[in-house]
């Protein structure tokens, strides 16, 4: 299927992980795709595997933020997707015992601030197009409690999805939609280097998951792409849950 074709989608957090599942499928389904990370290395090899642009830019910066879909703009003529995907989950993220107000304070700016910035800046032009879709990264973990807290991350995906509610609530009649996307836990890079340390941990979370594994980048990125095409016309404000049943179970299979 081509749902995207003659769209562009701006992916930030494209390097790796989700962000580079998703630029793959969204060119697949006939998007321009503008790769944006902090790491040139990475986020040019993006945009080289998939035709796109690559812009680096450091998303909780709000002037490289505004000149980022100000120039994707100028050069491409128009703003179609904006799937706000960049994110960290650092060691020092941890119990509110522990966790430092350092750490706190640098996981809500690239976490929560950066899709605030990047809604902010996207909004403007897909206003005078009428027309857009703006997927925010959040989590499962925004919607349950866990005793394996990462109490920044949490509260940062929290924000996430409140913020993606109320602007897909405000700008619903202009013809731009804002969803959460919610994924359940996800083999990324991240995650498999975090729990490779420690094979405990991951098996503390898979007993949750009524699949009983991870999910893969691609999956998301399935769902990603359906957010932003006409298929999901009638999706916005949604919390939307990829998450293998986890915020739904109780007692999962053996």
């Amino acid at each position: 299927m081509e749902r995207l074709a003659g769209r562009v989608a701006v992916v930030t957090g494209a390097g790796s992980g989700i962000g580079l599942a998703t630029a793959r499928r969204l060119r697949a389904e006939g998007a321009s795709v503008v790769c944006v990370d902090v790491d040139e290395d990475s986020g040019k090899a993006a945009a080289a595997e998939v035709a796109g642009e690559f812009v680096a830019c450091d998303v909780t910066d709000e002037a490289a933020v505004r000149d980022l879909f100000d120039g994707v703009a100028a050069r491409h003529g128009r703003v179609d997707v904006a799937f706000n995907n960049a994110g960290i989950s650092p060691p020092d993220d941890d119990s509110i015992l522990v966790t430092g107000l350092e750490a706190w304070e640098r996981v809500l700016r690239v976490n929560t601030t950066s899709v605030y910035l990047c809604c902010k800046y996207a909004i403007p032009h897909m206003q005078r197009q009428g027309k857009g879709s703006i997927i925010n990264t959040a989590s499962f973990v925004a919607l349950m409690g866990a005793a394996t807290s990462q109490i920044a991350y949490t509260a940062s995906k929290g924000g996430v999805l409140a913020l993606s509610r109320e602007l897909g609530v405000q700008f619903a009649r202009e013809g731009i939609r804002v969803n959460a996307l919610c994924p359940g836990p996800v083999a990324t890079p991240m995650l498999m280097e975090l729990f490779a340390k420690d094979p405990e941990r991951a098996a503390r979370r898979l007993v949750h998951v009524p699949m009983g594994r991870f999910a893969q980048p691609e999956e998301i990125a399935a769902a990603v792409a359906f957010l932003a095409s006409d298929d999901a016309s009638f999706v916005t404000a949604s919390q939307f849950v990829v998450d293998g049943g986890i915020t739904g179970a109780y007692v999962t299979p053996l």
